[in-house]
């Protein structure tokens, strides 16, 4: 149990060096450095706090600022949202950079910026590639997600819990600190890569992400 355990924190861990990685290379590339807000998970998630780790792993040696950083009670929208927007307050165009854990409390920050009619919008990170946040990304509201392929993972999942039922000795294609391990790469999705990653493992089809909404976002990044 204490090797599975070590196994999760290594992949969580990994996961959100894509998020603190994709931000910081976004924030250079533009020249935009004077600084972040972070909003990190819930502070009762063990997960949170690993994620967190992943993301200080990148963003600290950067040199980029973080100007403030949040620790969001039950991963709550609105107190990201509540809490995005006292920053907004106090630091205003400093804030050129957002690393949201998920994309709920990403989501959170965006309606913080648009309501303070923030411009322009700074990347905002986000995790689990809700299609709310795949619609923000169209839009050019949200940066990124982190995609993971939940129909690998089951398709897995099933396979290991079938043996487990056979008696049989598990394996995988590598070995994590003496561990049997089949390691699913997680994927960065930005407006450039979503009709070559969610849309073409069948995780949401363009008439969902497509609605009338999003529809002229959609046709001017080739999403049709």
């Amino acid at each position: 149990m204490r090797k599975l355990r070590k196994r999760v924190a290594l992949l969580a861990i990994g996961l959100l060096v894509l998020q603190g990685t994709a931000l910081v290379d976004k924030l250079k590339a533009d020249n935009t450095i004077t600084g972040i807000i972070m909003i990190n998970g819930s502070p009762t998630d063990g997960n949170a706090a690993l994620f967190k780790k992943g993301a200080h792993s990148v963003i600290d040696p950067s040199g980029i600022p973080i100007l403030a950083e949040f620790e969001t009670p039950d991963w709550s929208p609105d107190k990201a949202q509540e809490w995005a927007a006292g920053q907004i307050t106090q630091f205003g165009p400093k804030i050129q950079g957002v690393y949201a854990a998920n994309d709920g409390t990403g989501g959170g920050a965006i309606a913080a910026l648009k309501a303070a009619a923030f411009t322009p919008m700074p990347p905002v990170t986000g995790q689990d590639a809700e299609l709310a946040a795949i619609q923000r990304i169209v839009a050019g509201d949200q940066y990124m997600t982190v995609y993971k392929a939940i129909k690998l993972e089951a398709e897995k999942a099933a396979e290991l819990t079938h043996a487990l039922a056979q008696g049989d000795t598990l394996t995988g294609d590598t070995d994590v600190d003496g561990t049997p391990s089949t390691l699913l790469t997680p994927v960065v999705v930005t407006v450039d890569n979503i009709m070559e990653t969610v849309v073409k493992d069948g995780f949401y089809t363009v008439d969902e992400i497509c609605t009338s909404t999003y529809a002229e976002a959609c046709t001017a990044a080739g999403i049709k």
